[in-house]
């Protein structure tokens, strides 16, 4: 006969699946913000490249509302850039450019730390499910009666 499953273990484990879920989805969201800013600074290279080599300096800037102006960048080669903590300081084209190729390379590393946590969770929670439909398995078959055997 198959040792009794203890219904609080059961519990127990649940609990623990749904605390690893919500884990599970703050990770995620992490990727995916860690992504989304890889992309962002990928595209802000390449629209300071354009700019650095475009002849009359004029880009689309975007005032909100889905709504942009033409404007003319007076010095394309002077560049603003978020170092962080809010602080701003301006930087020649080129040495923003490798400013954000280094952050893209930092926020894959993170994005890679994430993943791998990320990956360990979800085996976390792979593991635990087994457990519980084990447990729920037995819970079933110890409710069938015994099937009496023909000799």
């Amino acid at each position: 006969m198959a040792e009794q499953v203890d219904e609080r273990e059961l519990q127990s484990l649940q609990q623990y699946l749904n605390e690893y879920t919500q884990q599970a989805e703050v990770f995620a969201h992490q990727l995916q913000l860690i992504e989304e800013g890889r992309m962002e600074a990928t595209a802000a290279i390449e629209a300071l490249r354009d700019l650095n080599s475009a002849e009359d300096s004029r880009v689309l800037l975007q005032v909100g509302g889905g709504t942009s102006v033409r404007a003319r960048v007076e010095s394309p080669d002077r560049v603003l850039v978020n170092i962080g903590a809010d602080v701003i300081v301006e930087r020649t084209n080129a040495e923003a450019i490798e400013f954000l190729r280094d952050r893209i390379t930092e926020m894959e590393a993170s994005g890679k730390r994430v993943a791998e946590t990320l990956d360990r969770i979800r085996s976390q929670m792979n593991e635990i499910a087994r457990r519980i439909e084990t447990g729920y398995q037995q819970v079933r078959m110890a409710g069938q009666p015994e099937q009496i055997k023909e000799e």
